[in-house]
C-alpha cells in the first residue's frame, strides 16, 4: 500500500543501501604448506549460501549474505571459509506484499558481488588461485525457499490430523 503525504500524493517507493559490511569472516587453510603443492587431481568444492534478515528499525533491515565454503581434493581439506556480509537497506512506502521477496532477492543479488571479491582475494591470498563464484539466481533460491515452507506447512497439518 502506498501512503498518502502532503496533500494526498501518494510517497513514492524508496529502496537505498544504507550500509554494506562484513559481520564475520574465517578464512582457513588447515594443511599448509603441503596443501599448496601442486596436484594432478581437481579439488571438489562445496559452497552453501543462505540469506537472513533483521528488522533494526522500522523501515531498516539488516540483509545477512551466508556463504560457506570448502575445497578438498582425495579428502583432503585444501582451504575453507565462511563469509557473513551483511548490508543495511531502507526500504519505505514498499507494498506489505513486495517486502519480503524485495529482501530475500534484490538486496542479496547487491551484496553478492562484494561477497565474492572477498572470497576470490581471501583464496588467493590462501595461496591458491582465486576461487571465482558463479552467479546466484536467488529468485530460484527464494522460489524453492517458500515451496519448501509450503510443503512443511502442509506435512504439519496433516500431521495433526
Amino acid at each position: 500500500m502506498v501512503t498518502a503525504g502532503n496533500g494526498g500524493q501518494a510517497q513514492a517507493p524508496q529502496f537505498n543501501v544504507l550500509a554494506q559490511y562484513i559481520k564475520d569472516f574465517s578464512f582457513e587453510n588447515p594443511n599448509s604448506p603441503r596443501s599448496l603443492t601442486p596436484s594432478a587431481q581437481q579439488p571438489s568444492i562445496d559452497i552453501k549460501i543462505n540469506v537472513g534478515v533483521n528488522s533494526t528499525a522500522p523501515a531498516d533491515f539488516e540483509v545477512l549474505l551466508n556463504l560457506d565454503g570448502k575445497a578438498e581434493v582425495a579428502g583432503e581439506v585444501l582451504f575453507s571459509f565462511e563469509l557473513v556480509y551483511a548490508g543495511l537497506f531502507r526500504l519505505q512506502n514498499i507494498p506489505q506484499e513486495n517486502l519480503h521477496p524485495l529482501l530475500m532477492i534484490e538486496c542479496p543479488r547487491l551484496l553478492f558481488p562484494f561477497a565474492r571479491a572477498i572470497i576470490a582475494d581471501a583464496v588467493r591470498n590462501g595461496g591458491y588461485p582465486p576461487l571465482l563464484l558463479d552467479p546466484v539466481d536467488f529468485a530460484a533460491m527464494y522460489q524453492d525457499k517458500m515451496r519448501q515452507m509450503q510443503a512443511e506447512g502442509q506435512a504439519s497439518v496433516q500431521g495433526q490430523g
